[in-house]
């Protein structure tokens, strides 16, 4: 353990101060796959292969690996040493040169030598940066470290007016994240990114939720679904799922809080005649007495047939609206025939004086 009291990423890899680049990842290897969680099942496993990843992270990297030794008083082998003895050397070989060049009876005077004055400098420099250094990796591996909600996610779903008026259940699937199970979030595999999350630590993943649909949901509501979002992290609670609710447009059934607005074609027989119709609804079939002489546009309202919802039931209006065949037989063509004949009313007669 060094003297900061900082864990000896030397000792934890089983190697030497002055090890390769090589050796360093060779005794990762080789300890990576004695202590990854998938392999060894014992408590201190997983405890053993974050140090081991720690390590290995910090002495692979040559910058990382010489402040660490800086800040352990591990001089030997590193670039401080080497320019330490570089600039000593430079210094003594000026100093040799100059001697040559000046007579003997050069009085020379005593100096402090910059082999002392440029390593203290050095050390000074190199200490600063890393501590800067160290702190803002710190503060940064405190916010990573932080509990934190996941993300939420919002989806769309559209409906059928059926669904609206009895309710419905569905089954939507959506994408989120979760931690790599290959790396445990820790992105690297033996060395290198692990393969399964791209060294992100985190992969992709479909999740399938059933949905319920409440009866009488309006278009453009938004249902909101606790903890199906993204997964938190660091503990966090997972973040929420809120899916929009569109209504099919193309129908002839509307909605206006709990009635039910529905359009219902007739033939020109039955709104002249006066019959009764039958109308499908998604309760069943309702009967509905059309009065003689009914317009196109007329409505029709039929009480408690809406949507039911808290206790309380909406209506049913009816829009009917009259409508022609458009494969007429030869019978039916020579019946209308027979009608134009017989009637003498000029419905556009009054046209122009109406406002």
């Amino acid at each position: 353990m060094s003297r900061n009291n900082l864990k000896n990423y030397y000792e934890i890899l089983e190697i030497s101060t002055d090890a390769t680049t090589v050796e360093i990842k060779t005794a990762y290897r080789k300890l990576a796959r004695k202590f990854h969680p998938d392999i060894n099942k014992t408590p201190e496993a997983i405890e053993k292969f974050k140090e081991i990843t720690q390590a290995y992270e910090t002495l692979s990297n040559p910058q990382k690996r010489e402040q660490y030794n800086i800040l352990n008083g591990i001089f030997k082998n590193t670039q401080q040493t080497t320019s330490s003895k570089k600039a000593e050397e430079e210094y003594r070989n000026s100093t040799s040169k100059n001697n040559k060049n000046t007579t003997k009876t050069t009085t020379s005077t005593t100096t402090q030598t910059p082999k002392t004055k440029t390593r203290s400098q050095f050390s000074i420099l190199k200490i600063f940066k890393y501590w800067s250094t160290k702190f803002k990796k710190n503060q940064r591996t405190k916010e990573n470290k932080k509990t934190k909600k996941g993300d939420n996610i919002t989806t769309d779903i559209t409906i059928t007016p059926e669904e609206v008026i009895t309710g419905s259940k569905r089954i939507i699937h959506i994408l989120t994240t979760q931690t790599c199970p290959k790396c445990l979030g820790h992105r690297f595999i033996n060395g290198g990114k692990c393969p399964n999350c791209n060294g992100t630590g985190e992969v992709s993943k479909r999740k399938k939720i059933t949905v319920t649909i409440p009866k009488g949901i309006k278009d453009g509501a938004k249902l909101r679904l606790k903890h199906e979002g993204g997964i938190g992290k660091n503990g966090g609670q997972n973040g929420d799922l809120y899916i929009n609710i569109k209504i099919e447009t193309k129908t002839k059934i509307n909605f206006d809080k709990l009635n039910i607005y529905y359009n219902v074609p007739i033939s020109p027989f039955e709104a002249a005649l006066g019959e009764e119709i039958k109308i499908p609804t998604f309760d069943g079939i309702i009967k509905l007495k059309l009065p003689p002489n009914t317009s196109s546009g007329q409505k029709f309202r039929i009480a408690n047939q809406g949507i039911k919802k808290n206790g309380k039931i909406g209506d049913l209006i009816i829009t009917v609206s009259i409508e022609f065949s458009h494969t007429l037989s030869d019978d039916e063509i020579k019946l209308y025939k027979k009608l134009k004949n017989l009637s003498s009313e000029d419905l556009r007669k009054n046209l122009m004086n109406e406002n």
